[in-house]
């Protein structure tokens, strides 16, 4: 989801955006309908005056048909025509009210006025695209056609509609479009963690993503500079180096006291050593892809570390399953594991280091006091916690360095009167 935030907070504007539009034309369409028909219902105040005339005259339905001519309303007689409007037509309003009749009457008093009170309810019909009006009173019903008249129409309103839609929607696309640079850079911004140096940031354009993406690629070329000049240094100067210390290492054979060669060659000896754990710690933190990555079992690792350490595998046990396979770059792998063992041969109290896998962890194990400080402290680089040892204190520094390139940390624990050092699972580790 944090991925595509921008993405979907647009998508989110764009739905509410267009939902509230609706909204707002789905009530005036409501709105709109409502006072049409109520406009067009007030002819019903001219039909029903005529109709109340024809019925207090009593004239003949003919000169009641000319009347309503007039206001270009026909009068529906035929009943099966009549039936068929009236069961099918849709309602839109109807009104009751009461028509109050005089009427001059004789008795044995004399002449007097009485009045009549008749109720009438009128109605207007939709029905096939035409408008009726239907009278209905106690003395008799009418159905009237008013031909000037149409429905409601919404395809001024629909049209509006869908323009206003369709602008917000292309204007929706046009910011997909214009964010999809932005994409691309964040794609290309991975793969550049990943390791990939050479990929290219540059873009042509003038927008504020295409300032970002060149400044990245003016960026990208400056660290690309930085890294080849720190990797040439490194190889240079170890290889500088090597000569003087080979020089020096022939040099000692010359010396005439056996003391004076042993000190010399221990001296040079640490020397090539140092140089060595340089280059490996050189090449760890070069890593920049997942190439030289092999699915190796487990137990050949463990046997060629023990191998590189030209060890005493009775000094060894090794509790793990023979199924078990890593994807690992098997040279700094095996490099790893020989650290560890070194590291609990020295420090053990009876020359033992047990190797084992626990919940599909890699374990040491070796008796001794707990380590005195945080594991951390003791994974910097030229940290010694015992200087007589002959160690430049970057055993576990490189350990570190080689577990971070294949997703997993180091840790520690003390269960028993053991170190345990554990090649645990880094969950923040990505692929």
């Amino acid at each position: 989801m944090k991925k595509h935030a921008v993405f979907l907070t647009v998508l989110f504007a764009y739905i509410v955006t267009i939902v509230s539009v609706s909204a707002v034309f789905w009530e005036f369409y409501k709105l709109n309908k409502h006072r049409y028909i109520d406009n067009i219902f007030s002819k019903h105040e001219t039909i029903t005056q005529i109709y109340r005339e024809h019925q207090q005259k009593q004239t003949s339905n003919i000169l009641l048909e000319a009347n309503l001519a007039v206001y270009k309303f026909i009068v529906k007689k035929e009943k099966h025509q009549q039936l068929i409007v009236l069961k099918r037509a849709k309602v839109l309003k109807q009104k009751d009210f009461q028509r109050v009749d005089e009427a001059v009457m004789l008795n044995k008093k004399g002449l007097y006025t009485q009045k009549i009170v008749r109720d009438f309810r009128i109605s207007m019909l939709e029905w096939h695209k035409k408008i009726y009006f239907y009278i209905k009173s106690p003395i008799g019903s009418v159905l009237i056609e008013d031909e000037a008249l149409k429905p409601y129409s919404y395809f001024s309103l629909a049209y509006t509609y869908l323009t206003i839609v369709l602008i917000i929607s292309i204007s929706f696309l046009l910011i997909l479009q214009r964010l999809r640079p932005l994409i691309r850079l964040r794609r290309k911004i991975a793969r550049f963690g990943d390791g990939d140096l050479d990929i290219s940031f540059k873009t042509s354009g003038s927008d504020e993503i295409a300032l970002v993406s060149n400044e990245l690629e003016s960026t990208r070329e400056k660290i690309n500079t930085i890294l080849e000049s720190r990797t040439l240094f490194l190889r240079n100067i170890m290889h500088e180096l090597k000569t003087p210390i080979a020089k020096g290492t022939i040099a000692t054979q010359m010396l005439k006291t056996t003391k004076e060669r042993d000190r010399f060659c221990s001296i040079f000896g640490r020397l090539e050593s140092l140089v060595a754990e340089f280059a490996l710690i050189e090449e760890v933190t070069s890593i920049a892809n997942k190439d030289d990555f092999k699915e190796c079992r487990l137990v050949d690792i463990v046997d060629g570390a023990i191998d590189m350490a030209m060890l005493d595998k009775s000094g060894i046990s090794i509790e793990i399953d023979e199924s078990a396979k890593l994807l690992v770059n098997y040279r700094l792998y095996t490099t790893a594991i020989k650290n560890m063992i070194d590291n609990g041969l020295k420090y053990s109290i009876d020359s033992h280091v047990k190797i084992i896998s626990i919940n599909n962890e890699l374990c040491f194990e070796s008796k001794g006091k707990c380590i005195s400080e945080p594991l951390q402290y003791y994974i910097e680089p030229f940290t010694k916690n015992n200087p007589s040892k002959n160690s430049f204190g970057l055993g576990l520094y490189l350990v570190d360095s080689i577990l971070k390139a294949h997703g997993k940390v180091l840790a520690h624990e003390y269960v028993n009167g053991q170190n345990r050092f554990i090649f645990a699972k880094d969950l923040s580790f990505k692929l």
